[in-house]
């Protein structure tokens, strides 16, 4: 028997009240770390002993859950400037090493492991994680995947879906510089971004969204998937981009998890540059594309199995270039906006990302083993 469905009435209006009353351009960084046995590197259940051992310590409120327990995510927390947020991503990574060193534990930062089987991973024992497990079941279950998200405060409701709108046209770049896991299962996929085919494909909700008529034309969305039952609370839209219902934020989820410093922060900073410079042509009137969703995924199935190494389309003149120069073009574009905020010195076309990295190596032989070896970030002294 169907039942009736509350609407979060209160929680929608105060959603907007906020995004009216927001300030543009703070930051918040968010990375999702392996959680590793020193020794075999395999996928270890031991996140509730990082969250006992951070009671107390200055990384206590920024450590959380992310649903399973072989898994530790870890945020900036609200930053002001991106200075401010590059400068809190490195302290929480270290902060995060010396926690795991304590315990014996290691980590990585890569969207997949390379060879622990999902059926081994607990979920963690939280309310939220346990509604998800009910609803989902084994596509929650199969999601041992690890990414980095960034919010980016933008002030004004309307304005803030005229962004996220924006911003669809661009995750396929995004996603192809993050690119970072080739491996999983057990096998090399060839994929450059496994943990996108599993995650965008698998959950409901998820990848790339439509395009929004405005706050109103969200909340009529949020509204249907409450009526009907869809959905139980506003986290499961998964969208790779979304308008958070409970920060005046933009959210961008598509990237893969960075195993080194300095790619995190190149990468953080193209997102709130690119989400800063959207949001000036619009206050500018410059126009901005606006590509049917079955556009962009093209571009976003060809970031998915070529990452940076491959070639993504022109949507608007049908052009066929270098994933490289669609990224340079990009940067290009946005970057008097990252001049002006800060983030210019932390842009760049990588040489190699670490999806094109690990795959040099496995065509030269070297094992998965031996791969994710060199991405661990080894927290305790590790034999062998």
């Amino acid at each position: 028997m169907r039942t009736q469905k509350l609407i979060p009435e209160e929680q929608i209006r105060s959603a907007r009240e906020a995004y009216e009353n927001g300030t543009d351009f703070t930051l918040a960084v968010e990375e999702e770390f392996a959680v590793l046995d020193p020794e075999t590197l395999s996928l270890a259940n031991r996140f509730e002993e990082l969250q006992a051992a951070a009671q107390g310590t200055p990384l206590e409120e920024h450590l959380v859950g992310e649903l399973i327990a072989s898994e530790v995510e870890v945020r900036t927390g609200r930053c002001e400037s991106f200075a401010e947020a590059a400068a809190k991503v490195g302290e929480r990574r270290a902060q995060l090493d010396e926690l795991a060193g304590g315990l014996g534990i290691a980590l990585a930062a890569v969207g997949t492991h390379p060879w622990s089987p999902w059926q081994d991973q607990r979920i963690i024992d939280t309310p939220h994680y346990r509604k998800n497990d009910e609803l989902l079941r084994y596509v929650v279950w199969r999601n041992n995947t690890f990414g980095l998200h960034v919010h980016v405060g933008i002030r004004g409701a309307d304005r803030a879906i005229a962004v996220c709108n924006g911003l669809r046209n661009y995750l396929p770049e995004l996603l192809a510089v993050s690119a970072s896991s080739p491996m999983v299962e057990a096998v090399c996929t060839y994929l450059h971004s496994a943990r996108t085919e599993i995650f965008t494909r698998m959950f409901p909700r998820c990848g790339v969204p439509d395009a929004y008529d405005g706050w109103r034309g969200f909340e009529d969305y949020v509204r249907f998937l409450y009526a009907t039952g869809s959905i139980t609370e506003h986290t499961q839209m998964w969208w790779s981009v979304r308008t958070h219902l409970a920060f005046p934020t933009v959210e961008i989820r598509i990237c893969d998890a960075q195993p080194n410093l300095e790619e995190s922060r190149s990468l953080a900073a193209l997102c709130y540059a690119l989400t800063a410079r959207i949001a000036r042509a619009l206050d500018e009137g410059e126009p901005l594309p606006n590509y049917p969703h079955r556009l962009i995924e093209e571009n976003f199935w060809r970031a998915i199995r070529y990452g940076l190494s491959g070639e993504l389309i022109d949507l608007t003149t049908g052009d066929v270039r270098p994933a490289r120069a669609h990224l340079e073009r990009l940067l290009e574009w946005v970057a008097p906006v990252a001049e002006e905020l800060g983030a210019a010195q932390y842009l760049a076309v990588p040489t190699a990302n670490s999806a094109e990295r690990q795959l040099a190596q496995y065509e030269d032989g070297a094992s998965l083993q031996e791969i994710y070896a060199g991405l661990v970030r080894r927290g305790a002294p590790v034999r062998g």
